[in-house]
């Protein structure tokens, strides 16, 4: 009899092609996984994520499950995962859940996580989780806060959306749009019901160019108003981009 389990994952996305698998690609996140449970089942497993991060991207708890047939318990399954899982993907936690809990179609909350690194020196220990610009300097948190403002509550996103065909509905809801400083880097964190592809990257690219001062805070408003991707910013490449929590009710 099936079982549904419930895994809570942390992995480096530097050398992955992000989490999807697809046709011709096997080094994804979630390709890499499933061949271990095969592995240990002996029949193909299909897992769910609760989201597509991009290449490149990082979860430091990224939630996803998968139906088992096989014998092993939830911690022996955690185990033979860590065991046999490359070294840069690591299973926090495994658990039974009932049947009908899906990762992505039950989720209600993520936060992502952008850093950028704008101290003096080389950050040579973080420069896989971390982004230095080169181009962009003189950052302004007061009018990046100003900004961020703009971006809370329940809009629609298409401006800020990197798939210029994307014809679903680009309408999410942003708790909170967060821009701190610890004087070396500046950290850009975003809560919401959902997020479009590609979106907190642009969120933060634009956010950097107001800070930078290349763009006034209520150029955000204008964005979203308009709907046009033109109107937003540039998008922030993915390495400085981490996935921090998952939520459901």
């Amino acid at each position: 009899m099936a079982r549904n389990i419930r895994l809570i994952l942390q992995y480096d996305g530097s050398r992955y092609h992000g989490w999807q698998k697809h046709d011709g690609v096997c080094n994804t996140i979630q390709g890499r996984i499933e061949q271990v449970l095969e592995r240990m089942g002996g029949k193909p497993v299909e897992l769910v994520g609760s989201g597509r991060t991009d290449a490149g991207v990082h979860a430091r708890a990224q939630t996803a499950n998968f139906y088992y047939e096989g014998e092993e318990t939830p911690a022996r399954i955690k185990d033979y995962l860590n065991r046999y899982l490359p070294e840069d993907i690591g299973v926090l936690s495994a658990e039974e859940v009932p049947m009908r809990f899906h990762s992505r179609f039950g989720a209600i909350r993520k936060t992502y996580e952008y850093r950028v690194y704008v101290g003096a020196e080389k950050p040579v220990f973080d420069r896989k989780y971390i982004w230095t610009p080169d181009k962009l300097s003189g950052f302004d948190v007061g009018n990046m806060r100003a900004a961020a403002v703009y971006l809370v509550g329940e809009h629609d996103f298409l401006a800020f959306c990197g798939n210029r065909n994307f014809k679903k509905s680009s309408v999410r809801r942003i708790e909170r749009a967060e821009v701190t400083s610890d004087g070396t880097i500046l950290h850009f964190r975003f809560t919401g019901s959902g997020f479009l592809q590609n979106m907190v990257r642009i969120l933060t690219g634009t956010l950097l160019e107001v800070g930078a001062g290349l763009r006034t805070p209520e150029s955000v408003a204008e964005a979203l108003a308009k709907k046009d991707r033109s109107l937003a910013g540039f998008m922030a490449p993915a390495k400085g981009l981490t996935l921090i929590s998952v939520e459901y009710e």
